[in-house]
């Protein structure tokens, strides 16, 4: 039970980290689309950053790319790809 209880809470913790609507609004101002939004990525971004989001879209030329956007609420987004 214990066990299951801390699984739970590092679940929620992990999609706390993250920020969709900024993902979405980053990657579309940059010509990106058929975005898709994942969970959290632990050691993408710098300790600077709160938010860490992975995505997949299309970007500008066609092809399909993958990478994480980085952000915090006192500061831009950073993207970096993967």
């Amino acid at each position: 039970m214990k066990r299951l209880m801390l699984i739970a809470v590092v679940a929620v913790l992990a999609n706390g980290c993250t920020d969709s609507k900024t993902t979405t609004r980053v990657l579309t101002e940059q010509g990106y689309t058929e975005i898709e939004v994942g969970g959290y990525d632990a050691f993408a971004c710098s300790d600077d950053d709160t938010f860490a989001t992975k995505f997949t879209a299309k970007g500008p030329s066609g092809k399909r790319v993958s990478g994480v956007v980085c952000s915090d609420w006192l500061k831009g987004s950073t993207v970096r790809f993967h």
